[in-house]
């Protein structure tokens, strides 16, 4: 989308993004291996972080990733979390780029579902999309296949 400011001609890009998975895990398992932040063994982009072991998922704590894309560690902020339901994040990353990361799970007659979305925000938008599109459609599948072999 294109934006006037001043006279200058400004890009404003926005992207939302959104994986479903079921998995048959039950959501108690799912959410276990979801919160535990020390643990991204089955994470498709993220090598490892800073928290220590038995550390979870609460609202206002920030830590830091390492991608499997760049040895750069990158910050992310625990946005929200309702206990066996959601976990919402941001990253901290670079100036340009706002991005939101939300883990939803819920339980079916069919199953545990997984909900992953992704919105990004910024000028730097479609670049960070076209590198982190193949890891993102398999974040929720990755997470899935992990809970049911711990399960």
């Amino acid at each position: 989308m294109l934006m006037t400011f001043k006279g200058k001609l400004l890009c404003a890009f926005s992207l939302y993004k959104r994986y479903r998975v079921v998995s048959t895990a039950p959501v108690d398992v799912l959410w276990q291996k979801l919160i535990n932040l020390a643990d991204v063994s089955w994470h498709p982009l993220f090598s490892k972080t800073n928290v220590p072991l038995g550390l979870i998922a609460k609202p206002g704590l920030i830590y830091q990733v390492v991608t499997r894309l760049t040895p750069i560690p990158i910050r992310l902020f625990v946005e929200n979390v309702r206990p066996g339901e959601l976990l919402s994040m941001r990253v901290l990353a670079i100036p340009g780029i706002e991005q939101k990361i939300t883990y939803q799970v819920e339980s079916t007659l069919c199953g545990s579902y997984i909900s992953y979305s992704v919105t990004l925000r910024g000028w730097l938008s479609p670049l960070i999309w076209w590198l982190i599109k193949p890891y993102s459609a398999r974040v929720a599948s990755e997470l899935a296949s992990a809970a049911e072999r711990l399960a």
